[in-house]
């Protein structure tokens, strides 16, 4: 049964984010992302198939090996629900620095 699990569950997880930045770069295989970690495989493994349902990783077969890279338009998607937020706190800020400014300058 493949179920589709929730995109940011998936990124919440510490782990995950960062089998996410090893592979951003460059695909890589389940091992040679295992190798970055002090965990057992079969949790890396896990993870790489969460971060695959979730559409977030593409396997992609060469021969024997499985490698996992990064799915850009799902990333976007993520990246594109979070910009509104990042712009409103952007603005927020902003609005407190200039406060801040007219507060030292008294």
């Amino acid at each position: 049964m493949n179920l589709r699990r929730d995109v940011f569950q998936a990124i919440a997880d510490p782990t995950r984010r960062a089998i996410l930045l090893l592979v951003a770069s460059q695909s890589m295989t389940a091992g040679a992302i295992a190798s970055n970690f002090d965990t057992a495989r079969p949790t890396v493994s896990k993870h790489l198939q969460i971060l695959t349902e979730c559409e977030l990783l593409q396997q992609t077969q060469n021969g024997r090996e499985v490698y996992y890279q990064i799915n850009a338009k799902s990333m976007k998607e993520v990246a594109d629900f979070i910009e509104p937020f990042r712009q409103l706190w952007d603005d927020r800020f902003n609005k407190l620095e200039e406060i801040m400014k007219t507060y030292k300058d008294k």
